[in-house]
């Protein structure tokens, strides 16, 4: 079957340019299948009109060329290809996609690109493409490529960049993996480097009991795309013990996950465990870059670009009383797990950053607020990296999956 790429762009002020991508294309033996996302006429008929866009978002593309503002027309065209993109892969459209463009363009492509199914090809080539691409990547996995030069123009360096784009996405779609691995029940687990050892052992004791476990860096970006798998059904299970992005959401670090992190599997009755993980540090970057009011703290210079910076018993009673809220949330299946000898590779005795009386502050608040006839406690008089705890957690979580399934 020939795969088709979906081909998005501003083919108003950019008609030539986006030609130049569909022939190459084209001639590489793939279909394209156009979508303009411009405000005015395209140079060229897509298969997709703005029009289209537009009503997706229940507008009329009439009234936005009348109003004659960018920013109007921006916000609708983004929403409506949000709606739209995805549906049109259901009926089967496309196979991938591909875009190019400013921020107007890149707005306007990556919501729809987002909408769409982990694994479906996605390519962007952007000018925003080297900077924060958070706002435009969310969870997803589009890949960014910099455009290095503007991309209204074909000329030397643009038509190389556009070419390699090309090849990305026919690649993708070229090499299509088909070996399906055996289905296994899948679980959500959190990590950071001072809690690996706690996750590989509960990784290894998960999976030779027929689990398959997908694990996420608790760096912000991390939780986000969890909760956001979760939201979507992919996971049996979370063993959430790595939940120091609290810790940055309440003090102000740099790899907080948002204040809707520790919801998703609660409100949704996914089984979960979840733990005090790495809850004795905030994250910064290289030294120079802390805020001036936590001089004087007690930090830790992870590696030239990580600072971390140990929690007061005070920030951690008020992470305390935030998760204590998130977990609150929960329709069952929920325990609480704290390893009473330390947090993190940093919090044991001898290490910089062991602190029995900030940890028993961030304990209490969270015994004293969380609903005990939602959540389960366990005191677990390990470490979080001991093999006793990992294996603990793990078990205690194979327990509530079965409890939700009614099996003993």
């Amino acid at each position: 079957m020939t795969k088709t790429v979906a081909l998005i762009g501003t083919f108003d002020s950019k008609g030539k340019e986006f030609l130049f991508v569909k022939e190459l294309i084209e001639s590489l033996g793939f279909n394209t299948f156009t979508i303009h996302s411009g405000v005015f006429e395209p140079q060229f008929t897509p298969d997709v009109s703005n029009a289209d866009v537009a009503s997706a978002a229940g507008v009329d593309m009439k009234k936005i060329v009348e109003q004659k503002d960018r920013a109007r027309a921006t916000e609708v065209l983004s929403k409506g290809m949000e709606i739209l993109l995805p549906k049109l892969y259901k009926e089967g459209k496309f196979h991938g996609v591909l875009s190019f463009g400013g921020t107007g363009g890149t707005s306007i492509a990556t919501p729809g690109m987002r909408a769409l199914p982990i694994g479906v090809p996605k390519v962007m080539v952007s000018t925003v493409a080297s900077g924060n691409t958070q706002p435009y990547v969310g969870t997803s996995d589009i890949i960014m490529i910099p455009s290095i030069v503007d991309v209204a123009g074909l000329n030397t360096i643009s038509t190389k960049i556009f070419t390699n784009a090309v090849f990305a996405i026919c690649g993708m779609l070229q090499f299509e993996h088909k070996t399906e691995l055996a289905h296994k029940p899948l679980i959500a687990a959190t990590m950071f480097g001072l809690t690996t050892p706690c996750i590989n052992y509960a990784k290894d004791y998960l999976e030779n009991r027929g689990y398959e476990v997908l694990i996420f860096h608790a760096t912000g970006i991390g939780g986000k795309t969890m909760e956001h798998l979760i939201e979507n059904g992919f996971f049996e299970g979370v063993l959430d013990i790595t939940t120091t992005e609290w810790a940055d959401e309440t003090v102000g670090g740099i790899l907080a996950a948002g204040p809707h992190r520790l919801e998703a599997a609660g409100k949704h009755g996914v089984p979960q465990v979840v733990s005090v993980g790495a809850m004795d540090m905030v994250n910064f970057g290289p030294r120079e870059t802390v805020p001036k009011q936590f001089d004087g703290r007690n930090f830790y210079q992870h590696n030239p670009t990580v600072t971390l910076m140990r929690t007061t018993v005070e920030e951690n009673q008020k992470i305390g009383k935030n998760m204590a809220e998130r977990l609150n949330q929960s329709n069952g299946h929920t325990a609480l797990m704290f390893p009473l000898k330390g947090f993190s590779g940093l919090d044991m005795e001898g290490q910089q950053f062991y602190g029995p009386e900030e940890n028993q502050a961030l304990i209490n608040t969270l015994k004293e607020k969380v609903d005990k006839s939602k959540v389960e406690i366990i005191e677990a008089n390990f470490h979080v990296n001991d093999k006793e705890f990992a294996e603990l957690a793990a078990e205690k979580l194979i327990e509530l999956i079965k409890e939700k399934k009614g099996e003993k």
